[in-house]
């Protein structure tokens, strides 16, 4: 084992894409020279897998992708030369799943639903219509965010003391909750910190390699597992809150900006770095 494999590892919303409009047109210079260097760049989101499928698509990335906070991590099929261990084949994506299904959170979720009344609000509930008008999605882009296999969004609504018993009792009954940049995702015990760790496994299996340089990108609470367990992390920041707090003290980047636009930034100051560690061996 020799080589080394370099990765972008990236949170969507608020990061890679704008938290407004979400654009991701001043990321596209960057994106073209990650292609070129041929370092693969990892899409990691709350959202569903059709909905990640879709923005695959328009950005024209090929590349292994993690969906719902972690929930289940996508390769596509011979992607690596061998099928990864623990996962299945389910239309055309090596699959490999950390979290219960869907069904099971919104059964869970009823029973607060009746105990707090007006307290929240889930996207199975809202419907296509709700989400879009929570979310600032199109009808369409609502719809693709309502295809959840493994976790269910609430929008909170009540009071912080009444935040704090949900919370706790959501837990106690088994389940991960992680704050998204509007939303408390409820799933099982995964996030993107696990799932990147996985992932990075079967990448230095599949080359041979003797190390992974992976940069984890990302904006929220949510971010945080992937952008602790990362060799680098670049924090994005937000308009209405604060960088969310990093145990970790070396090897963090914190973008220019907002958005797509202090992405590109970072993600060029962690190509700079990378350039000149070479210069230095």
């Amino acid at each position: 084992m020799s080589s080394t494999v370099h990765l972008v590892v990236t949170d969507l919303d608020g990061s890679l894409l704008d938290h407004d409009d979400y654009s991701y047109e001043p990321a596209k210079p960057v994106l073209q020279v990650l292609e070129e260097m041929r370092i693969p760049v990892v899409l990691a989101s709350s959202k569903t897998r059709a909905e990640m499928l879709e923005l695959r698509h328009e950005l024209e990335n090929e590349h292994p992708f993690i969906a719902e906070n972690g929930a289940a991590i996508y390769i596509p099929e011979r992607y690596f030369q061998r099928q990864p261990e623990g996962t299945e084949l389910r239309e055309g994506f090596w699959v490999r799943e950390l979290a219960p299904s869907r069904a099971h959170w919104s059964s869970v979720l009823d029973q607060y639903r009746q105990e707090m009344p007006g307290c929240f609000l889930d996207f199975a509930t809202a419907g296509t219509a709700g989400i879009a008008e929570m979310t600032g999605l199109s009808l369409e882009k609502a719809a693709l965010a309502n295809k959840r296999e493994y976790s269910e969004p609430v929008q909170w609504r009540g009071s912080d003391e009444q935040l704090e018993l949900f919370l706790s009792g959501i837990k106690a009954a088994g389940a991960r909750v992680l704050k998204g940049g509007r939303f408390y995702s409820v799933s099982g015990d995964c996030d993107k910190g696990q799932a990147l760790l996985w992932l990075r496994q079967e990448y230095a299996l599949a080359a041979g390699a003797s190390a992974v340089y992976d940069l984890a990108v990302g904006d929220g609470e949510n971010d945080v597992p992937m952008l602790e367990v990362a060799r680098h992390a670049l924090q994005i920041p937000a308009h209405n809150r604060a960088l969310p707090e990093l145990e970790r003290d070396s090897g963090v980047i914190v973008g220019e900006g907002f958005g797509p636009e202090a992405w590109s930034v970072g993600v060029r100051e962690w190509l700079r770095g990378l350039y000149k560690s070479r210069e230095e061996v």
